[in-house]
């Protein structure tokens, strides 16, 4: 990762590892990938690759976290490291240094990553949501945010957001004025203060939006937009290409641990980990997660063709080009 690629990275950014498979035991290792116990000949269990995950706090993050609290991830004979991160800039950092495998990111930022000369590959999707928050009360409809004022962070899928909602609604993102305020808590503060007619926001920053009396307009999910994918880069594919896939196995039991479990049985984690405020435990609507899927194409497309509209992506580059078939084969 040459420095003069990873400062352009950083640049684009503001302007929006490798553990090895140790094998048990001291003798040979089989295709599979286990080690032969010198004695008995039979097939030792190898020993658990290790997984490190660069996240943020939020709802995307949840069925890795349970994954790893519930023991899943041992059960498929992989180890989760989860590190979880304020901002994505101290994420990408810590990806840049080799101190995460993979991480949660967004079409937008796989764009920004490949035009910095990073092969990061996209292995799947999450479950993410941004919803388009307003206290405006002439403010019903996206449509009626025509000359009015937005929060959002420049340059990064939260305005990707916005022009797709936008678009949805027969405008374009010249019809808003744009306010840009990286940091999600000041952007809440400002919307209940009056200080703008709507804001972008994530959980739990939408739920406290909501009780403060603010009304969505909006969402990614309402609005058929997914822009949330868990990347890897493909000397890490390459690497851990099994332990990539058995965390996805692991991943997959944790939402089905979800869907027959009672939310109060895991809620107390999702308050300690996303950071919603303990006094709103009773208004968290945990999302109804699907088993680990792959990216559409369409959606890659779309983001894509934002970014070089921005400016962010120059390069030729498709959604074939950063789509892995290391867990779903194309």
């Amino acid at each position: 990762m040459k420095t003069r690629n990873w400062k352009h990275l950083m640049k684009l950014v503001v302007l929006s590892a490798a553990v090895s498979v140790v094998a048990a035991g001291c003798g040979s290792v089989n295709q599979a990938g286990n080690a032969k116990d010198t004695n008995t000949g039979a097939a030792a269990p190898a020993e658990a690759v290790t997984i490190s995950l660069g996240l943020l706090p939020s709802i995307d993050a949840i069925p890795f976290i349970i994954a790893h609290e519930q023991g899943f991830d041992q059960k498929h004979h992989v180890n989760l490291d989860i590190q979880t991160f304020k901002s994505a800039k101290d994420r990408d950092v810590a990806f840049q240094a080799g101190k995460v495998d993979g991480l949660s990111a967004d079409l937008v930022a796989i764009s920004i990553y490949n035009e910095a000369g990073l092969d990061v590959k996209i292995t799947s999707t999450t479950t993410g949501e941004f919803d388009l928050l307003t206290g405006n009360d002439e403010v019903k409809e996206v449509k009626d945010l025509k000359g009015k004022t937005v929060i959002l962070s420049k340059n990064t899928s939260t305005q990707y957001t916005v022009a797709m909602m936008l678009k949805q609604a027969g405008l374009t993102e010249a019809d808003i004025t744009v306010t840009e305020v990286p940091q999600i808590p000041t952007r809440l503060e400002l919307l209940k203060n009056n200080k703008a007619d709507a804001a972008v926001l994530p959980e739990p920053f939408v739920t406290m939006g909501r009780t403060a009396g603010l009304r969505v307009l909006s969402s990614t999910h309402s609005a058929g937009i997914n822009p949330f994918v868990l990347a890897f880069p493909q000397s890490a594919i390459d690497a851990k290409g099994q332990g990539i896939r058995d965390m996805y196995a692991a991943y997959d039991e944790a939402v089905d641990y979800m869907k027959t479990h009672d939310q109060a049985e895991y809620i107390d984690l999702i308050i300690k980990e996303v950071g919603y405020p303990d006094t709103l435990k009773n208004e968290i609507k945990v999302p109804e997660y699907l088993p680990a899927n792959q990216v559409d194409v369409k959606e890659v497309e779309a983001a894509f063709a934002w970014a070089r509209e921005k400016g962010l992506l120059t390069k030729t580059l498709s959604a074939e080009d950063v789509i892995s078939d290391v867990q779903f084969k194309k």
